[in-house]
């Protein structure tokens, strides 16, 4: 290890265990380290230390965990008893409501004043009458329906008049002979709950009588209390309840609705009850405990919510109170190991020299290897360019032959010209000087070929139709070709292969591979040169020779690694190729033909319209 500034590292040696060390006469080196010995092994902390202390936080968290799930179940129950007590409270109150309405219509349509007054068809005082007797039991309120069902007296004025034929109480109360009741939808919002019975006369109905219930005042007495009440029907239902918006949902679609929950209120709901089994329900996005009891009207249930607050806060001050009891105890833990880390780090301080002595030779011999590295990559891209330069030097003597046609045949023209322009005939001479410059056009392209060829590659990629590199490195080695009687046959798809790589380096491993395939078949009688590119997933290039193929397929690719005779090559060629093909991201593989020969492909990873976007 190494340390830097004033930081201190230490070598991780075994030391053995011991005893605090002797004291020892100053200037005796023996003893001097003898005593750093003994001072190493008395700094370092006993196995059996560093168990007992992971005991005891293991411990502890045992011993909190178990206190607060056995309070936590505990106040719970507790809870639960006293929320089942205000339910049975809640229960009768309902009842008592209710029961207490139910008698009203039976009353009322006995009453012969009010049968009076619908035969008649005079409702002078009717209203009054209705009002008084309101205000004696208390209900909701009163209203006394003819028999086409208008209102014709009611506690409430301004519903006379009023057209409530359609009313559930009223087409019930007219098919039954007992006192029915009915919930049905406000037009303000919410429900009404209402008893309602026919008034006959001489055996036939003349009237309806509605007594509404008071209910709605529970709701309003309930909201004073810590948890969420609501009565549900037998289809589940909520008829009455502590939060408005509950009021005619299922109890199921009613604990659904919770207002939305930030990132961090999400994870306080999480971890709020980390400890507790899993809640009853949620309301609001607060976990509660559920609680029910049963109304013994019509199927009815009364059920209540009750949060977990009451419950943490207690739990939470036990925990609190056994948290700082053994933080207490740890304090005292790692004061007295502190001790032996005050020794410990006196210790570090006198290897921190050693240390920082290490760290700069590692540094020194850290540069010294960057520096070799970077020498090593220009010597093997000095040596890439040496072996593009030999085969430059190869086809000089077919190039020289090439220019050298071109240059004869300007000078028969040019003799040709001056004559036609003696004898006074210069279309003519015009037309030999056109083949002159078209001489030196091709004259121009073959140099440029090889003057490109000849740079270095940059490490700029670019796109790169393959099939238009494949055609460079054909004219470059166009005039070697033409030296010798081989047959090219080429298989090239009509679209674009479009790759990422570098131009001059692609066209060095393709004019490498074709030499291959020069050098392979120059012993054979007839030979034939196959380039087959093909484009799917990735762009495939084969060159195929009918030479005799490879004797060693495992070191093909090494550096200096060549089969050719002392003076024709030096085994660089397609070691190089093979480095270029990795860097451009694909794969340099050959292999025998079954039919005799050797097979070169190069892989490359094609440039699609994904590609060209992420590059």
């Amino acid at each position: 290890m190494a340390a830097t500034g004033d930081d201190t590292t230490t070598l991780d040696e075994p030391r053995p265990e011991g005893g605090p060390a002797e004291p020892v006469a100053k200037g005796d080196a023996s003893s001097e380290k003898e005593f750093s010995l003994l001072q190493i092994i008395s700094v370092r902390n006993p196995l059996w230390l560093r168990a007992l202390v992971v005991v005891f936080i293991v411990a502890a968290v045992v011993v909190i965990w178990t206190t607060n799930s056995f309070l936590s179940d505990r106040f719970s129950a507790a809870t639960r008893t006293r929320a089942e007590v205000r339910l049975a409270l809640y229960t009768g109150q309902v009842m008592s409501e209710l029961q207490r309405t139910s008698v009203v219509p039976l009353l009322l349509a006995r009453d012969p004043a009010l049968i009076a007054s619908l035969n008649s068809g005079d409702f002078s005082d009717t209203s009054q009458r209705l009002i008084s007797a309101q205000a004696e039991i208390g209900a909701a309120n009163i209203l006394l329906l003819d028999i086409s069902g208008r209102a014709v007296a009611s506690t409430d004025r301004t519903n006379i008049g009023a057209n409530h034929s359609a009313a559930a109480y009223f087409v019930e109360a007219q098919r039954s002979r007992e006192t029915v009741f009915t919930v049905s939808d406000r037009a303000t919002g919410g429900l009404s709950f209402s008893y309602s019975r026919a008034i006959r006369s001489e055996n036939r109905v003349v009237g309806v009588i509605a007594v509404g219930a008071e209910m709605n005042k529970f709701e309003r007495a309930w909201t004073g209390a810590s948890e969420s009440v609501a009565v549900v029907d037998s289809e589940g239902r909520v008829i009455l309840a502590t939060e408005p918006r509950w009021r005619g949902r299922p109890i199921s679609e009613a604990l659904a609705i919770r207002p939305p929950a930030s990132g961090l209120e999400r994870a306080f709901q999480v971890t709020s009850d980390w400890a507790a089994d899993p809640p009853d329900a949620y309301v609001g996005g607060e976990a509660v405990m559920r609680t029910e009891a049963r109304v013994p009207f019509r199927g009815w249930r009364l059920i209540s919510f009750n949060t977990y607050d009451s419950v943490r806060e207690r739990v939470n001050a036990v925990l609190a109170l056994e948290i700082m009891g053994f933080a207490v105890l740890l304090a005292l833990i790692f004061f007295f190991l502190s001790r032996r880390d005050r020794r410990q780090s006196a210790l570090f301080r006198r290897e921190s020299a050693e240390l920082r002595q290490l760290n700069v030779r590692l540094q020194r011999e850290i540069a010294e290897r960057e520096r070799v590295q970077k020498d090593l990559a220009v010597a093997e891209q000095t040596l890439a360019q040496s072996s593009k330069l030999a085969a430059l030097g190869e086809m000089s003597a077919a190039v020289s032959h090439e220019l050298n046609q071109p240059l004869a045949a300007m000078k028969t023209y040019l003799a040709g010209a001056r004559l036609l322009l003696t004898r006074k005939r210069p279309e003519e001479a015009l037309s030999s000087f056109q083949r002159i410059d078209d001489l030196i056009e091709r004259m121009g392209a073959i140099t440029r070929q090889l003057k490109s060829y000849a740079r270095k590659g940059g490490e700029a990629f670019e796109a790169v139709d393959i099939r238009t590199s494949l055609s460079s490195a054909l004219t470059m080695m166009e005039p070697q070709l033409r030296t010798r009687s081989v047959k090219i046959s080429r298989t090239l798809p009509r679209m674009p292969v479009m790759v990422l790589a570098d131009r001059v380096r692609l066209e060095q491993v393709v004019i490498n591979l074709l030499r291959n395939a020069l050098d392979a078949t120059k012993t054979v009688p007839s030979p034939v040169i196959e380039i087959l590119l093909t484009a799917g997933e990735t762009v495939t290039l084969s060159v195929r020779d009918n030479g005799h193929g490879i004797t060693d397929l495992e070191n093909l690719f090494e550096p200096f690694y060549t089969t050719k005779k002392p003076g024709e090559g030096v085994g660089l060629g397609l070691a190089i190729s093979s480095g270029i093909v990795k860097d451009l991201g694909g794969r340099l593989t050959a292999h025998n033909a079954p039919g005799g020969g050797a097979v070169f492909e190069v892989r490359l990873p094609i440039l699609n319209e994904k590609t060209q976007a992420a590059e």
